[in-house]
């Protein structure tokens, strides 16, 4: 298996020895011993804080995708009516999702290189189509774009719809998350982007409102929230937690609260557009639309006309550079730089450009 002494890619990220080093302690049984409940307790605490929320964070065993289903599947019934505010792939899966579990689904859709902009549009679905939960994306990895939160929120409070459910998991920790200020019932987190932690855990914020609609389901699986609920006062947990895994994580938040939220997001956006420049000096082009709003924690990139991805991704990867590929309709068409957590390092930033600028070049 090959190391990449220049790591681009947007998730997972790198993860520092000492978050590593957290990890690789043999402790106690974790649904018997108080220890691990404290452990939980102060990491979403600390999760909490990042996330700008001073309701309830639900921690799980598993990757990111484990809290978007959770959430989805403990909070809607067939037949529930779900808008789809979409700009990407994951924007347009949301809606997928809903539909599997026999929704509603209205889907207000922009071009995969826009993001949110057409309130009025957005308005009048809400009105008409009186949603029990309105999805979106915070920050589309794949897009390199970042849709705004807070005006969905003010629509979201302006006609009673229940549920605002939010996929932060590539914003929280490198970009500017207010929970409980955007009316966000439902934040969706993951470990593997901007913590900069391995791919073992998901988290979420749930508001009041969300535990009393997950109560109404009642929906049972391994990924329900219901269990969650009173599981730090019991302490008692649905399954065998993971504790090294929490105890990473745990190690990660300090790290981020110790630099402090804002700074690390100010050193997101800073390296974000130094690389947006870089690019652009090179005569490559944004994947962005102009007007869209740029991501700060990763840069999509249009594939060069005289070269095919395959290549260009070779011959990174020979340099020691690795920078990510796309998936469905951008697949070999958009390329991205994660510049997210530990990779938000403008020197290894500086040093990864250089190393496509002399690819491209060449």
């Amino acid at each position: 298996m090959k190391v990449y002494r220049i790591p681009m890619v947007p998730g997972p990220t790198s993860v520092s020895r000492e978050v590593l080093e957290a990890g690789m302690v043999n402790y106690g049984s974790a649904d018997l011993e108080g220890d691990y409940v404290e452990l939980y307790a102060a990491t979403t605490g600390m999760l909490a804080e990042a996330m700008g929320t001073k309701g309830d964070v639900v921690l799980q065993t598993g990757e990111g995708m484990l809290a978007l289903w959770g959430a989805m599947k403990s909070c809607l019934r067939a037949g529930d009516r779900v808008l789809a505010l979409s700009t990407g792939l994951f924007g347009y899966g949301m809606g997928c999702m809903a539909e599997s579990i026999g929704c509603e689904v209205r889907t207000v859709g922009f071009g995969f290189d826009e993001t949110l902009s057409d309130f009025g549009l957005i308005e009048e679905a809400v009105r008409e189509f009186r949603p029990k939960m309105i999805t979106m994306v915070q920050n589309e990895t794949p897009s390199g774009t970042m849709n705004p939160v807070e005006e969905v929120g003010r629509l979201k409070e302006k006609y009673g719809v229940p549920l605002l459910y939010v996929d932060a998991v590539s914003g929280i920790g490198g970009s500017d998350v207010r929970v409980d200020e955007w009316g966000v019932d439902l934040c969706l987190g993951g470990t593997q982007k901007c913590l900069s932690a391995p791919a073992s855990m998901a988290f979420l914020s749930v508001s009041g409102r969300a535990w009393e609609v997950a109560e109404e389901v009642g929906y049972a699986g391994y990924d329900a929230l219901l269990p969650f609920r009173t599981a730090v006062r019991d302490a008692y947990f649905p399954y065998t937690p993971y504790w090294q895994g929490t105890a990473q994580l745990h190690r990660a938040c300090e790290l981020l609260l110790e630099e402090g939220v804002g700074k690390a997001a100010e050193r997101h956006r800073r390296v974000a557009e130094y690389c947006r420049g870089r690019v652009t000096e090179m005569g490559l082009r944004l994947y962005p639309a102009p007007g869209a709003v740029p991501s700060p924690t990763v840069t999509a990139v249009v594939v060069p006309d005289h070269m095919d991805w395959k290549t260009l991704d070779g011959r990174l990867r020979a340099e020691g550079v690795v920078m990510g590929g796309n998936y469905g309709c951008l697949e070999g068409e958009v390329f991205r730089i994660g510049h997210m957590g530990t990779q938000a390092n403008m020197n290894l930033v500086k040093e990864a450009m250089d190393v496509l600028e002399e690819v491209i070049r060449k």
